[in-house]
């Protein structure tokens, strides 16, 4: 059965360019042309991933990533930024939204097929290790971890704090929304999250939620 896209983004032009254009390599594809009918078609297909716009009506494209992350269900679905907004500042805000690939308008096809291709292997990959993983083998490997006397928690070495911050990021909270619930500034937040994505050898942020569920640190 084909992976299923969802292509969200106000110019029909786009949509059509990049729904023939995925379908033609093997995908099925379905689009929205704004941020509150996408959500409602991540909800009722239940897509492998998502290529949106972040100017739309009704709802942009940061808070549609937004309330997708707030959902368990689609923690790990794939994202990918199609913008014309191209400013570094833009770029940082789109990455701490929960997407996984920043990509500027005007783009080639081609790289957006590579692109996807990537991020589909690897939530296949993952899936794949996940599934392999039997109850038998966890208990096992709890019960190793339990007479070690170690968590991964206390071998990350990952402070309370860290903790907090990753239990928040978790929950799709923005890193200034983290800030206020930790009475703590952004920059200090950022200087958290740097270093659990070192602690953990992961380079974004969905990366570090990744590695978090399949740990089970939140």
């Amino acid at each position: 059965m084909p992976m299923t896209i969802l292509v969200a983004d106000d110019d029909l032009g786009t949509r059509l360019s990049i729904s023939d254009y995925l379908e033609a390599a093997g995908y099925l594809t379905i689009s929205a042309e704004n941020g509150q009918e996408a959500l409602h078609l991540v909800e009722t297909y239940q897509p492998h991933l998502l290529v949106t716009d972040i100017t739309m009506p009704q709802m942009d494209g940061y808070e549609l990533v937004r309330q997708i992350r707030q959902r368990p269900a689609f923690r790990l679905m794939p994202v990918v930024f199609l913008t014309a907004r191209n400013q570094t500042d833009e770029r940082v805000r789109g990455y701490q939204s929960g997407c996984d690939v920043y990509l500027s308008k005007p783009f080639e096809l081609k790289e957006l097929g590579a692109v996807i291709r990537n991020l589909l292997e690897r939530l296949q990959m993952l899936e794949s290790e996940l599934r392999s993983r039997s109850p038998a083998t966890e208990k096992a490997s709890e019960r190793s971890g339990l007479a070690q006397g170690v968590s991964l928690t206390e071998s990350l070495q990952l402070t309370q704090r860290e903790q907090e911050v990753l239990k928040l990021l978790a929950e799709g909270v923005s890193n200034i929304q983290i800030g206020d619930r930790l009475h703590l500034s952004p920059r200090t937040i950022e200087k958290y999250v740097s270093s659990l994505l070192r602690k953990t050898d992961t380079t974004n942020r969905s990366e570090l939620l990744r590695f978090a569920i399949e740990h089970r640190l939140v």
